[in-house]
């Protein structure tokens, strides 16, 4: 099955609903919150799960889900921001977590040693922090790892037999082999996106072939990381159908069978509601 969109067409409708499990809503700038919604209710995108990523962001992305019926969210802070992360910081996710059933999940947490943006000692601490905080709440965690893999496989061996049964994903994966196989055994699910698409993604396309499809989650990451054939525009939740296509060109199996797997996987994941 070859992806045969032309460079400017405009996006398949996908002929299954589609849940986005990992986008940032406040971060889109092309077309105003309404108009982003009303493309994706057109492109069968059902529910969307936009993440939390500083101390700036924590009570937009919470009063996003109380604005939109659509649109879930999670609270934490990326590695990037580890260093501005303080004991208020905590006080304010919690707090969101508490008062707010539309927040699903803490993320998204992790480590991050390409950029190096915050101190590696202030990610591990958030991070662990986060983990036992999301083992306390009961709740699934959205991982970022980056250029980590022993640290990050060293806490979630130590702290994901806690977590609630689902545990969680490994956002956006781009780690080795032995990373992946560390976390499918611990139980978590694996975040695919437009990385899968691009002509050096051969280690993406090699994990989707390692990754059981119950395993993994789609996302597009938005407004970064826009897949083929859509590069040069802003990323959005609408382009999750060419994600999908390239998971069923990679596994040989059906585009539906991918989208009513997936839409299963991230229903469990994150126990979205379904009435």
């Amino acid at each position: 099955m070859k992806m045969t969109l032309a460079k400017n067409a405009p996006p398949a409708i996908p002929p299954h609903k589609i849940i986005e499990t990992h986008f940032h809503l406040d971060y889109l700038k092309e077309f105003s919150t309404e108009e982003i919604l009303s493309q994706c209710h057109q492109y069968k995108i059902e529910k969307l799960l936009t993440i939390a990523v500083s101390p700036s962001n924590l009570n937009t992305v919470n009063e996003l889900t109380k604005r939109f019926p659509e649109v879930y969210g999670t609270q934490g802070i990326h590695p990037h921001e580890a260093m501005n992360c303080y004991a208020e910081t905590y006080e304010v996710v919690k707090k969101n977590i508490d008062e707010n059933s539309k927040i699903l999940a803490i993320g998204e947490i992790g480590l991050d040693y390409y950029y190096n943006k915050s101190p590696k000692e202030d990610q591990a601490t958030v991070f662990q922090n986060f983990l036992e905080m999301a083992i306390k709440l009961k709740k699934p965690v959205v991982v970022h790892t980056r250029d980590a893999d022993d640290d990050t496989a060293n806490l979630l061996k130590q702290l994901a037999p806690s977590l609630c049964p689902q545990k969680g994903v490994l956002h956006s994966f781009t780690s080795g082999i032995p990373l992946l196989e560390c976390a499918l055994d611990l139980g978590f699910s694996i975040g695919i996106n437009g990385i899968c698409t691009f002509p050096k993604g051969d280690n993406v396309r090699d994990i989707i072939l390692r990754t059981p499809l119950e395993r993994i989650l789609l996302e597009t990451d938005a407004p970064f990381l826009t897949p083929i054939p859509f590069r040069g525009k802003e990323n959005s939740p609408i382009y999750l159908h060419s994600i999908a296509l390239k998971v069923a060109e990679v596994k040989k199996i059906s585009l539906e069978e991918v989208l009513l797997t997936c839409y299963k996987n991230s229903i469990n994941v994150f126990q979205f509601p379904t009435h």
